[in-house]
C-alpha cells in the first residue's frame, strides 16, 4: 500500500506541473493567418466531424489542404473525431465548418488542454507507472516512484504536449508496446506498436528495433518450430491491426494512395519540416546544421536528397539492428530504440524539431541504468527545442521545468557519483582498449567536467536567446547556435549509445534466456 501511496504522490506532482504549464501560451496563439499546432488540431476536429471520411485527406472546397490539411494516419483522424463530438456537445461554434477557423477563447483553450491532459492520464502515465514497477532495479517502493518521477518530469514532453500543444498518444502506445514485450506478451506488444504507428507515422523511428527484436526472438526459438508459430502469429496480428485501422479507407485504391501521399510528402524535399523557420533552418539534425555552411538544397535535387538521407540513415542503423537480431535481449532492445531513433532524427528525411521526443522517451526508459548520460541527453533534447519554445512564449515554463528536472535527477540518482566506466556501461569497451588510451583512468572526471561545461553553455545560450537582440546582419545567430550545439551533442551521444550496444556483453548472456 505504501508503494502505491508514493506513486500516487509522484503522479499528482507530475499532473500539477502539467496543468501549470498548460495555463501558459500555446503554438500560434493570436498569430493569424496560419496560427499553429493548436489550430491544426482544432481544424482536424472541424474537418473530421463535418466531412465524410472519403474527404478527410482530399483537397476540396470544404477542406483546403494548404490550411493544416490532415497529414497523420487514421488513428489521429479518429481521435480528432471523438474530440470533435465532445466539443460539439459543449459549444458547436468550436468546430463549425469554415466559420470556426482560427477560433480562440478561454473556454476553448480549457477544453483543448483537458483533452491532452486526459490522453496523458489514460495512456502515457499508466504506461510509465507500470514500466517502473516492472523494472528489477526498481523493485523497492522508493526506487519505482523515483524513476517514475524523473520520467514524468521530463521537461521536453511536458512543454510540447501541454505548452506548445500536442497529444502524447503515439509515444504512450509505443511505451505500452515496450512494457508488453518486457513481459513476453509479444502479440499485445505488436498491437500496441501498430496503434502507435497508426497514430503517427514518425513512430517508424522505433519500427526497426521492434521488428529486429521480435524477429531475433523467432530465430532463437527456431524457425522450424516455436519460432515459426510465433512469427506467423505476430505477422497475422500486425495485418489484422492495420486492416482494422485502415478499413474505412479501403473502399478504393485512390483513397489509400491519397492518405499515403499525405503521410509521406516526399516531393517537398529534405528541409520541408523547417519551412516555417526563417533561413537558415533551426533544427538540430545533421542536414540543417550542414546547410549553414553548404546550401544542400541549392546544389542537390530533392530525389538525390532522399537517396542520400536514406543511405546515411540506413548505414548508421545497420550495426545496431544486426546486433539486436542476432542477440535479442530486452536491454539491447531498449538501447536500440534510442540509437535507431537518434539515427533517424540526425540523418533522415523531413525531420521536425519535436521529433527529438521520439529519442527522448526511450532514453527515459534507461534512466535507471545510465542516470548520468540519460539526464544529460534529456536536458540537451529540451534545449534543442528552445527556438520553438521561445516562439510559443514558454520561456518561464522552460526554465522552471529544466531546473526541476535536473534537481530531481541529481537528488534521486546522485548522477555525479555515477560517472565511472562501469556506471556508464563502458567497461567492456574500456577493457578492449587495455591501456592503449592512458586518459581513460581519469574518464569520470573528464565526463563530469564536460557535463558542467555543456549545462553552462546551454544556460548562457538560453539567457542570450531570451534577453539579447542578435546583430542585424545575423538575425538567426542564437537559433542556429542552439541547433548546431545540440547537433554536436547528439552526434556524440549517437557514438556513445552505439559503443554501449556493440560492446555490451550482457546482451549475449541475457539472450540465452530467450532461447
Amino acid at each position: 500500500m505504501e508503494k502505491w501511496s508514493l506513486m500516487t504522490i509522484t503522479v499528482l506532482l507530475a499532473l500539477t506541473v502539467r496543468w501549470a504549464v498548460s495555463l501558459g501560451s500555446y503554438s500560434g496563439a493570436g498569430k493569424p493567418p496560419m496560427y499553429g499546432d493548436y489550430e491544426a488540431q482544432r481544424h482536424w476536429q472541424e474537418v473530421t466531424y463535418n466531412l465524410p471520411i472519403r474527404q478527410w485527406y482530399f483537397n476540396t472546397s470544404d477542406n483546403n489542404l494548404l490550411y493544416w490539411g490532415l497529414d497523420y494516419p487514421p488513428l489521429t483522424a479518429y481521435h480528432s473525431f471523438v474530440c470533435a463530438y465532445i466539443a460539439k456537445l459543449i459549444n458547436p461554434d468550436w468546430i463549425a465548418l469554415h466559420t470556426s477557423r482560427g477560433y480562440e477563447s478561454q473556454p476553448h483553450k480549457l477544453f483543448m488542454r483537458t483533452t491532452v491532459f486526459v490522453a496523458d492520464l489514460l495512456v502515457y502515465i499508466p504506461a510509465v507507472i507500470l514500466y517502473c514497477f516492472s523494472l528489477k532495479e526498481t523493485s523497492t517502493k522508493k526506487k519505482a516512484s523515483i524513476c517514475a518521477l524523473c520520467i514524468l518530469l521530463y521537461p521536453g514532453l511536458i512543454l510540447i504536449d501541454h505548452g506548445h500543444f500536442q497529444y502524447p498518444l503515439s509515444l504512450g502506445f509505443a511505451l505500452w508496446g515496450v512494457l508488453y514485450l518486457s513481459y513476453d506478451w509479444d502479440l499485445l506488444g505488436s498491437v500496441a506498436f501498430c496503434l502507435a504507428l497508426n497514430y503517427k507515422q514518425m513512430e517508424l523511428y522505433h519500427s526497426l528495433p521492434f521488428f529486429c527484436y521480435l524477429l531475433g526472438k523467432c530465430f532463437k526459438k527456431g524457425l522450424k518450430g516455436k519460432g515459426l508459430v510465433l512469427l506467423t502469429k505476430i505477422a497475422g496480428t500486425v495485418v489484422v491491426c492495420f486492416a482494422v485501422c485502415w478499413l474505412p479507407f479501403c473502399t478504393d485504391m485512390e483513397q489509400i494512395m491519397q492518405v499515403l501521399r499525405r503521410l509521406f510528402p516526399i516531393d517537398r524535399g529534405l528541409f520541408e519540416a523547417c519551412m516555417f523557420s526563417s533561413p537558415p533552418p533551426r533544427l538540430a539534425n545533421i542536414w540543417c546544421s550542414l546547410s549553414v555552411l553548404i546550401k544542400i538544397k541549392n546544389i542537390v535535387s530533392p530525389q538525390t536528397q532522399l537517396k542520400l538521407s536514406f543511405a546515411v540513415t540506413f548505414l548508421s542503423l545497420l550495426p545496431t539492428c544486426i546486433k539486436l537480431t542476432v542477440q535479442p535481449s530486452l536491454r539491447g532492445f531498449k538501447f536500440a530504440l534510442v540509437s535507431c531513433a537518434l539515427s533517424f532524427f540526425l540523418f533522415s528525411f523531413q525531420v521536425h524539431e519535436k521529433s527529438i521526443l521520439l529519442v527522448s522517451i526511450p532514453v527515459c526508459l534507461i534512466i535507471n541504468e545510465i542516470p548520468f548520460m540519460a539526464t544529460w541527453f534529456l536536458l540537451v533534447s529540451t534545449f534543442s527545442m528552445l527556438p520553438l519554445l521561445l516562439k510559443d512564449g514558454l520561456l518561464l515554463a522552460y526554465a522552471v521545468t529544466m531546473l526541476a528536472f535536473l534537481s530531481a535527477c541529481v537528488a534521486s540518482f546522485s548522477i555525479f557519483e555515477k560517472t565511472s566506466a562501469e556506471d556508464l556501461q563502458l567497461k567492456p569497451f574500456s577493457l578492449s582498449l587495455k591501456g592503449r588510451v592512458s586518459w581513460f583512468k581519469s574518464f569520470p572526471k573528464i565526463v563530469r567536467s564536460l557535463f558542467l561545461l555543456s549545462v553552462t553553455l546551454m544556460g548562457i545560450l538560453s539567457l542570450m536567446s531570451a534577453a539579447v537582440h542578435p546583430p542585424q546582419r545575423l538575425p538567426d545567430l542564437f537559433p542556429v547556435s542552439v541547433s548546431i550545439i545540440s547537433c554536436l551533442h547528439f552526434l556524440l551521444f549517437l557514438v556513445y549509445f552505439n559503443v554501449v550496444i556493440l560492446w555490451d556483453s550482457k546482451n549475449s548472456r541475457s539472450q540465452k534466456k530467450i532461447s
